[in-house]
């Protein structure tokens, strides 16, 4: 079974840090693209961050330069750090593989909160 499961969310306050981790099981993560979307309450899912099989990264210009996304092909881990954090990254962030490659679906996880207070 495909399963992306997040961890790491929490509540920082402006300008603080957070990690957040994804471990994906059933799939060959090595081989697919995975990326990183938000969504804040009233408003749609929107696109965060991508990196692809060969570790090709891209990010939305509203957190370029302030967060960085990686992957471990070892431990079929995908990672988001966010540093500086502004109150409007307050959202639920979700991890995604990317499918149209053998050995890869497009899959969801469930979602892991993230609260920037002033």
């Amino acid at each position: 079974e495909v399963q992306l499961v997040e961890s790491g969310g929490g509540s920082v306050q402006a300008g603080g840090s957070l990690k957040l981790s994804c471990v994906a099981t059933g799939f060959t993560f090595s081989s697919c693209g995975m990326g990183w979307y938000r969504q804040a309450p009233g408003k749609e899912r929107q696109f965060v961050s991508m990196i692809n099989n060969i570790a090709a990264t891209n990010y939305a210009s509203s957190v370029k330069g302030r967060f960085t996304i990686s992957r471990d092909n070892e431990k079929n881990t995908l990672y988001l750090e966010m540093n500086s954090l502004k109150t409007e990254d307050t959202a639920q962030y979700y991890c995604r593989s990317y499918g149209g490659v053998l050995g890869c679906q497009d899959t969801w996880g469930q979602g892991t909160q993230v609260t920037v207070s002033t």
